[in-house]
């Protein structure tokens, strides 16, 4: 799954550690996101989302290879 969490963070202009203060999460949690290495629950997508003021498919889209799965 690709997503755009740095962007949105670019854009609001904060830190990873910033990020995961705010949504309650390690910054370890938001650099394995940002890298596709992990994927958010349900609840976390939904915080980044109200968070950077954008909508889950903004954040998150799914690639060719996820349809595989």
């Amino acid at each position: 799954m690709k997503n755009n969490i740095r962007i949105e963070r670019a854009r609001l202009r904060i830190s990873q550690q910033e990020l995961a203060d705010r949504l309650s999460v390690t910054r370890q949690t938001i650099y394995a996101i940002e890298a596709g290495m992990f994927n958010p629950s349900t609840l976390l997508a939904l915080k980044m989302s109200e968070l950077f003021g954008v909508s889950v498919n903004e954040l998150f889209s799914l690639e060719e290879d996820d349809y595989k799965k």
